[in-house]
């Protein structure tokens, strides 16, 4: 059975996004780039950092995860928002985003 990052990873494909493992790296880090331009990347297998708008963020209520480790002093102002997922319906909501991300590059 694939994992939900590979699932997201395979959805978003549709849209012409790519996944790039960053060489030398065997941490799960990899960037997803859209026409050659990296907008998101994953810190492990159920988040992904995703550069959105701060309009986007607002509009879709989303908050800044507790407990984050990678970015723990993220700006309320950044335009990255850091998205756990865990659950099927949770990967629709992240691919939805992956669309509004490169519809705003």
């Amino acid at each position: 059975m694939a994992t939900l990052r590979a699932r997201l990873i395979e959805r978003v494909k549709e849209f012409g996004v790519e996944d790039r493992p960053l060489p030398g790296r065997d941490d799960g880090f990899s960037a997803l780039c859209y026409r050659g331009t990296p907008f998101a990347h994953f810190h492990h297998d159920n988040e992904l950092d995703i550069r959105l708008t701060k309009t986007v963020i607002s509009r879709e209520g989303l908050q800044h995860p507790p407990g984050s480790i990678a970015h723990p002093n993220r700006s309320k102002k950044s335009a990255w928002i850091e998205i756990r997922f865990h659950t099927p319906a949770e990967v629709d909501r992240v691919v939805r985003l992956v669309k509004l991300a490169i519809d705003a590059l």
